[in-house]
C-alpha cells in the first residue's frame, strides 16, 4: 500500500512538472509573439514621415523671385588645390523660369563647362516641370526605409533610406535627413541612380539645403564622380550671397510680377537680401 501511494506521489509531481513546462512554454510563445510596447513605440511610422515630408516640400516650394551666387571648385584626384574655380549667378523667375551667368572662371575650361551644363540641366528641369514631378521625394519616385534618427548641425532629424524606383539621373539612391519639426530636408547624399554619361563610372552627392531668407533652397554641393581614364573628379559648391523677393521681381514684366505675387507664401518680407558664410 504504501509502494502505490509512493507511485501516485511520483505521477502527480510528474504531471505537475509537465503541466508547469507546458505553461511556461505558452508564456515564453505568447510574449514572442506579442512586440514590446516600448520597442513599439519607439520607431515612428514610415508612412507618417514620408506623408508629412511631401507636403512640406510641396509647401517650401520657392514661390518668390529669387538670386542666388555660387562658387564652384573642381578638384582632380589626390588634389587639394582646385583646378579650376567657378562663380556663377543663378536667377528663378515663377513659376518656370531658371537662367545663369557665369560671372567668373579662373583655372582648366574643365570646370566651365560642366557647370554650364548642370545650371542649364536645372534651367531645362523647371521650364519643363521635372523638378516636382520626376525628381521629387516622394512615393511616385521612391521607395523608403527608416533608418533611425540623426543630429545635424544641432538640428534632430529623421534618417531615411532611398530606394529610387527608375533608373533616372535626378534620382539619388542613399539617404535623406528630414527635420523632425518642420518635415523639410536637410541633407542627401548617395549615388546617382543613372549616370549621365558613359564616361563616368558612378557619380556620389551629397546636398545641404537651408532656410534661405523665407526660401528653402540648396545651399551646398559635392558631386565625386569616377571618370574613366581620368579618375576621381570632385565638384563642388557653395551658395555665397542670396537676394529673395521683389529686388528681384523689379526685372519682371508687370505681367510676370503680377503672376510671381501670385505664387509667393504669405508672410515671406518684400525683399531679403541674404550674405551666406564663407567656407575656405
Amino acid at each position: 500500500m504504501q509502494r502505490s501511494s509512493q507511485v501516485n506521489d511520483v505521477l502527480s509531481s510528474v504531471r505537475f512538472s509537465k503541466l508547469s513546462l507546458l505553461l511556461l512554454l505558452i508564456g515564453v510563445t505568447a510574449q514572442a509573439q506579442q512586440p514590446d510596447a516600448k520597442s513599439a513605440s519607439a520607431a515612428p511610422p514610415i508612412a507618417s514621415i514620408v506623408e508629412q515630408m511631401v507636403k512640406a516640400q510641396i509647401q517650401s516650394r520657392p514661390g518668390v523671385s529669387y538670386q542666388v551666387v555660387r562658387e564652384y571648385r573642381l578638384f582632380s584626384e589626390k588634389s587639394a588645390t582646385p583646378t579650376s574655380e567657378v562663380v556663377a549667378e543663378v536667377e528663378y523667375l515663377p513659376p518656370d523660369r531658371k537662367t545663369y551667368e557665369i560671372q567668373k572662371h579662373t583655372g582648366s575650361s574643365r570646370g566651365q563647362d560642366v557647370v554650364r551644363r548642370i545650371l542649364q540641366h536645372e534651367s531645362q528641369m523647371v521650364a519643363g516641370g521635372k523638378s516636382w514631378s520626376g525628381a521629387v521625394i516622394d512615393g511616385n519616385n521612391y521607395d523608403f526605409s527608416y533608418l533611425g534618427e540623426a543630429n545635424l548641425d544641432g538640428n534632430s532629424c529623421y534618417l531615411l533610406g532611398l530606394d529610387p524606383k527608375r533608373k533616372e539621373t535626378e534620382l539619388i539612391r542613399g539617404k535623406a535627413w528630414v527635420d523632425k519639426r518642420s518635415f523639410l530636408i536637410r541633407h542627401i547624399e548617395g549615388q546617382m541612380a543613372k549616370n549621365p554619361s558613359w564616361m563616368l563610372k558612378k557619380v556620389d552627392v551629397k546636398i545641404d539645403f537651408a532656410d534661405v531668407g523665407g526660401a528653402w533652397l540648396q545651399t551646398g554641393m559635392e558631386a565625386v564622380a569616377d571618370v574613366r581614364f581620368i579618375g576621381n573628379q570632385t565638384l563642388r559648391s557653395q551658395t555665397v550671397d542670396a537676394r529673395v523677393g521683389e529686388v528681384v521681381a523689379q526685372k519682371m514684366s508687370p505681367a510676370a510680377r503680377a503672376a510671381s505675387r501670385r505664387y509667393r507664401r504669405a508672410g515671406l518680407p518684400a525683399s531679403v537680401i541674404v550674405p551666406m558664410d564663407r567656407r575656405p
